[in-house]
């Protein structure tokens, strides 16, 4: 008696196919899960023992193993409840074998046999379609799941539905896609009295993700400009919302099986772990930088951050992606985000106004700025000072567009680059392009390429540094409508390197 269904075990965003093996044969009543199986797959075998007795189903007076192959991928989480229990089932012929070898099933069964929703229904989907199988499901996770339309997706209430089900008795109705959210953006732009540099730059890195440093005292509005970010951004587009969601259901993140067309912001406290930050911890679970991916990355108070947090940020900046490495596996998680930074000027906060600045000035500013290092500074590609605003011109009318009129603009240079970059599908703004790409679409003209050599002898630019110049260049060129990168597009790009700090 010998029975097989099939699940996926996650290693990042990838599911794995995970083949469950049982059997039953004459020996001591006894119940064994193997397959290298963490504390919560161990347990199913009494979540699976209960779920059956409240449905009649008496186990055999035999020895049942459960073997999860492959034995040495890691399996966690109790997704593995429901293959579990088909298996079984499978194995005492009460439902056929054919039927339950053709799907793959992830779900968690509470002891009265109701189906739990897991968190990678989507993954789980995508590995279902490659390998041309069926998806069951809990109820909740089948409007996840069947956002990947190329797999059935069968949600069931229970397991007595699934039993129903592959039975002929009560066919389970194809899971429909969840509603696309769009949540209504309720904070504008032009609310932000004064900061017209700060708004600049905000719509500069909006266009190219170009990432974005702005420093300035308590109350400046460093934070209202970066709440409003995502209100100018472009709605994902198709593929980018399958990729963002992937992630955010392995972190349980989604809600009533819908997925969001509007780019992720998340803005950790500065107190944040570097595993919660990166990604780590039990299961290497995806960090804030992955959970932006797409999206915004907003650190407030960034040098309040610890030292090692802010440094490991310096190679997802550069790759897009974050490898978790752990003893046994090495999980990889895409992060294309665009950083955007907040910073005092020191640590009272008022280092420009001498009525107000602490006794350490000016030096508590080097040491506070000092936090971040210079290899850190310099991957951000905009740095802008936001001064205080006086209390006598918040009466005054708002000046600046509208976050609507800006948005419009920002849409308009990000599909001057979807052209640009149709033949490259791994770049998608500005903000990708090196080598060769870099040189034949950044490079300015005559008098902006003799005003960016002097620029990066007086600077000291890094290699670094001066790519990150042209590519701001070239998207501030979009903005204008230009095809060539001129003279004013360079100097411009080269303003926002000369705060901060000025590390080049």
């Amino acid at each position: 008696m010998l029975a097989r269904s099939y699940t996926v075990a996650f290693e990042g965003v990838e599911a794995r196919m995970v083949e469950v093996q049982c059997a039953v044969p004459p020996g001591l009543p006894n119940f064994h899960v193997v397959g290298l199986p963490d504390k919560a797959v161990s347990e199913a075998r009494e979540r699976v023992r209960a779920a059956l007795s409240a449905m009649s189903i008496a186990l055999p007076s035999r020895r049942i193993t459960v073997n999860l192959s492959p034995a040495d991928l890691p399996k966690e989480g109790s997704h593995f409840d429901l293959p579990i229990a088909l298996a079984l089932l499978a194995a005492l012929d009460i439902v056929p074998k054919d039927a339950v070898e053709a799907t793959v099933a992830l779900g968690e069964l509470s002891l009265d046999g109701r189906l739990i929703a897991v968190a990678g229904a989507l993954p789980a989907a995508m590995a279902a379609a490659e390998e041309d199988r069926a998806l069951l499901c809990p109820r909740a996770s089948g409007p996840e799941a069947a956002w990947v339309g190329a797999v059935q997706v069968l949600a069931a209430r229970s397991l007595d539905e699934v039993v129903r089900h592959y039975t002929g008795q009560s066919p389970l109705t194809p899971a429909e896609p969840g509603e696309v959210a769009m949540d209504p953006m309720n904070r504008d732009l032009a609310e932000v009295k004064g900061q017209e540099r700060a708004k600049r730059a905000l719509e500069i890195a909006a266009a190219g993700r170009h990432h974005l440093l702005m420093t300035g005292p308590p109350g400046s509005g460093k934070s209202m400009l970066a709440a409003r970010l995502p209100g100018i951004l472009p709605p994902l587009s198709a593929a980018e919302a399958l990729e963002t969601s992937m992630i955010h259901s392995l972190a349980g993140l989604l809600t009533d099986g819908g997925i969001s067309r509007q780019r992720p912001f998340r803005e950790p406290h500065h107190t944040a772990s570097m595993a919660a930050i990166v990604g780590g911890g039990k299961g290497a679970k995806p960090g804030e930088v992955s959970l932006a991916h797409n999206g915004v990355l907003f650190l407030d108070e960034f040098p309040e951050f610890a030292r090692p947090v802010l440094e490991t940020l310096r190679q997802p900046i550069e790759t897009g992606e974050v490898v978790v490495a752990r003893a046994n596996a090495h999980v990889r998680y895409p992060c294309r985000f665009l950083l955007v930074a907040a910073a005092n000027p020191c640590r009272c906060g008022h280092l420009a106004d001498p009525a107000r600045a602490c006794t350490k000035a000016p030096l508590c500013g080097e040491d506070y700025m000092g936090r971040i290092s210079g290899p850190l500074m310099d991957r951000f590609d905009l740095r802008v000072e936001a001064p205080p605003v006086a209390w006598q011109d918040l009466d005054l009318p708002a000046t600046g567009d509208s976050s609507a009129t800006v948005a419009a603009r920002v849409a308009a240079a990000r599909a001057v680059q979807m052209s640009r970059f149709a033949r490259s599908p791994a770049i998608r703004c500005n903000a990708d392009m090196e080598g060769r790409l870099l040189e034949e679409t950044a490079m300015p003209d005559d008098e902006g390429r003799a005003f960016l050599v002097r620029a990066a002898e007086r600077l000291h630019l890094t290699a670094r540094g001066y790519h990150r110049i042209l590519r701001v260049a070239r998207t501030i060129a979009d903005l204008d409508g230009s095809e060539t990168v001129r003279h004013p597009h360079v100097a411009e790009a080269v303003g926002y390197r000369l705060v901060a700090g000025g590390k080049g």
